[in-house]
């Protein structure tokens, strides 16, 4: 087993520095689209400043890993801790800007490469770390071990889709689990799945997700997006992905009523543009959140092109669909919807929130829809029947308040384990 670990560690690095050289071009193929993959490039490669107070490191790959980390990230700010979160998208970094400003340090968390990881943890300093989900970056997790930083995997998930994946490189997969001082997963099923693949000191503490609530900033925010909008029917399609957009569009021209009007909130923003001139293809007339004014009795969308404000959008909507799940991506996070009493939409795949899905639709918070064509009929009878919208808004706030305490739970576990040397 560890010969094998150590010929697949060997294809690991040789597939490294193959890539790097197309590092360079990527950033900038990406940067056209979305200009903050331009900036702060040092930090992919392990430079910046050296920070002071052996923070607690929180890695938290893009904005939903992020938002689902900010109640953990606030629990040890609130015990005095220095906090640095490390993302790997602009809007990941965008949205811990937003969350915490100067309150935390924000980094890029920097390329698998020994020597930038080395660079790194050098300057960073961190008395442990905190990786969110499933970011198993091999090179990351054997220098943090070096350096004297105890690592935690928290919100760990696994789908049997993935771990089929990790399977082909299982002697590389369970040294780098086994490196980790525990693995907190999100159900029986992620746990069950982890320590087929070698992982150990597997705990179930469910899903931070479910701990995230609206801030006061956002309640505000919804409200004055309900005057922005008036007394209309409104639909939201939440961080919806690639070729939904089209057929959410296409069904909301053929069966919502004139006075309805679409809520949509592409998940990449450097898809709004494109986003906007499938509205205008199909006549329906569009206005963007940016430009800050009423919305007009004759707009039939009304495009979230704006980060960071999709509490504000649940709270102002009648119904949401969630994005990801009309089309094969997984699914996007449905539990912000519940917990604001947001009556929740679900296409076919929902893979990445099974559970959460499950019991929402069991519970009666959600309703499950074949298709977009489907969607625009349910989403029409919601709208009709607003007695049936509040009672799907009420179980899902009992739905989400009763999966909370996971912040808590591995808060507790962090906290409990000695701090780490660090790299000073």
């Amino acid at each position: 087993m560890a010969a094998m670990a150590t010929l697949q560690a060997l294809l690991y690095q040789l597939l490294l520095w193959l890539a790097l050289p197309f590092i360079p071009l990527r950033l900038l193929g990406r940067g056209v689209r979305e200009r903050g993959y331009w900036r702060d490039v040092a930090e992919r490669f392990g430079l910046g400043a050296r920070l002071m107070g052996a923070p607690v490191w929180i890695h938290a790959v893009s904005v939903g890993e992020t938002r689902a980390a900010a109640p953990l990230a606030e629990r040890f700010l609130a015990q005095g801790k220095a906090v640095l979160l490390t993302c790997m998208t602009p809007a990941g970094r965008a949205t811990a800007m937003q969350l915490f400003g100067d309150r935390v340090s924000i980094r890029y968390l920097p390329y698998d490469y020994g020597w930038a990881v080395r660079r790194f943890l050098r300057k960073a300093a961190p008395s442990r770390g905190i990786i969110m989900e499933t970011e198993l970056w091999p090179n990351l997790v054997r220098e943090a071990g070096r350096a004297g930083v105890p690592l935690f995997l928290a919100n760990a998930r696994m789908s049997e889709k993935s771990a089929a994946g990790y399977r082909r490189f299982s002697a590389l997969a369970r040294e780098v689990l086994q490196t980790f001082v525990a693995v907190a997963a999100q159900t029986e099923e992620d746990a069950m799945r982890l320590r087929g693949l070698g992982a150990s000191n597997v705990l179930v503490t469910g899903n931070l997700k479910f701990d995230s609530e609206a801030p006061p900033a956002q309640v505000e925010l919804g409200r004055q997006f309900k005057e922005l909008i008036g007394k209309r029917p409104v639909w939201l399609a939440a961080s919806t992905r690639d070729g939904e957009e089209k057929l959410i569009l296409q069904a909301f021209l053929d069966r919502a009523p004139t006075d309805a009007l679409l809520v949509l909130v592409p998940r990449h923003p450097q898809r709004f543009n494109e986003v906007a001139a499938l509205a205008r293809d199909l006549g329906l007339a569009l206005q963007r959140r940016s430009a800050r004014a009423p919305v007009a009795g004759s707009t039939r969308v009304w495009l979230g092109d704006s980060l960071g404000e999709m509490f504000a959008y649940y709270l102002a909507a009648d119904c949401a669909l969630i994005g990801g799940s009309l089309l094969p991506y997984g699914g996007q996070n449905l539990i912000e919807a519940c917990a604001v009493g947001c009556p929740v939409l679900l296409g076919p795949h929902t893979e990445n929130f099974k559970h959460a899905a499950q019991d929402a639709v069991a519970q009666g918070a959600a309703l499950r829809v074949r298709d977009a064509a489907e969607w625009a009929a349910r989403a029409a009878e919601l709208a009709r029947n607003p007695a049936a919208c509040q009672r799907m808004g009420e179980a899902g706030r009992r739905f989400a308040a009763a999966h909370r305490g996971a912040t808590e739970r591995i808060f507790r576990l962090v906290s409990g384990y000695p701090e780490g040397r660090g790299t000073e």
